[in-house]
């Protein structure tokens, strides 16, 4: 198992698309080129942010195949898991492995609410399929299924589950998981616009969406709390907050794709059955990220 440096900001990394919706490689490359440059400590390719679920068996492989050979082992890589049955993402798990990714951050299984019996099968049996370090996603207002103190508790007899992407929107829940589990399980933040809130308790790795279109300050911005430099961090949150606000809405993937093509000029294509924003929705989204590097360009950016 690989070790991970549970540290740092881990852009949950957005999967550029051509016209016809099909994988646009160089911009990929690009892209994460970009956040590298911008000190990021990790990607994590193809997460919800990465539209998982809309990419095909073939094109999810592609993906990680790309981000294997663009970061040439300068930060961790890890790769969504979105699977609709156990034996499809144990299939998944053994091909990510191959390849040569450093961990998965494994969401619940889709469309079907499994109880707790269920989903901590599903865990288990994901964990022993491939040596990588597993990242549990819990989210349970996305997928309806809520990774519990008890249920991570009967988890940890599995060695390759070492951490969780927290996005219950219960900051008390950090606390809960720290106070439990300590050392043995690494807790990330998942939602942008509580990261602050997150390192006060005691979080020092954040799985961001818009980290996308602004990594050089995110990457500031969680540096600045976790050295507890707080008065500082709390100029900058307000400034990224209302850009963060977007990460945390239905239509996330659409808000941080079109951001992200005003500031670094990557196409905002979304694919089906997403659609690009329109009208007063996209117009609000480009005067907040317009808003943003004004306010940003004010503290020096």
């Amino acid at each position: 198992m690989t070790s991970i440096n549970w540290n740092g900001v881990f852009p949950a990394v957005t999967t550029k698309l051509k016209p016809d919706f099909s994988l646009d490689i160089e911009a990929i490359q690009a892209g994460l080129e970009r956040l590298v440059e911008a000190g990021v400590s990790g990607v994590l390719m193809m997460g919800m942010v990465g539209e998982n679920a809309q990419l095909s068996p073939e094109e999810k492989l592609t993906v990680l195949r790309v981000a294997k050979e663009t970061i040439k082992g300068r930060v961790p890589i890890l790769s969504g898991l979105a699977e609709t049955t156990t034996e499809k993402a144990v299939a998944f798990a053994k091909e990510a492995e191959k390849i040569g990714v450093d961990g998965l951050m494994v969401f619940p299984g889709l469309t079907y609410k499994s109880d707790k019996r269920e989903t901590v099968e599903y865990y288990k049996t994901v964990a022993r399929a491939s040596g990588l370090s597993i990242l549990l996603y819990n989210n349970p207002r996305g997928y309806g299924v809520d990774l519990t103190i008890d249920v991570i508790a009967e988890l940890m007899s599995e060695p390759t589950i070492v951490a969780i992407k927290e996005e219950s929107f219960e900051t008390h829940r950090l606390t809960e998981l720290i106070s439990r589990f300590g050392d043995r399980l690494n807790v990330v933040c998942g939602v942008d616009n509580l990261i602050v809130e997150s390192t006060a308790l005691g979080v020092t790795c954040w799985v961001s969406g818009m980290a996308n279109a602004v990594p050089k300050a995110s990457v500031d911005l969680l540096k600045l709390c976790v050295a507890g430099k707080y008065a500082e961090a709390r100029k900058l949150y307000a400034a990224l907050d209302p850009l963060f606000y977007l990460d945390t809405v239905v239509k996330l993937v659409q808000h941080i794709k079109l951001a992200e093509n005003i500031i670094s000029g990557s196409a905002e294509t979304v694919k089906p059955p997403r659609l690009n924003l329109n009208g007063a929705e996209r117009e609000r989204t480009i005067e907040i990220t317009r808003k943003t590097l004004t306010d940003l360009t004010a503290l020096g950016y």
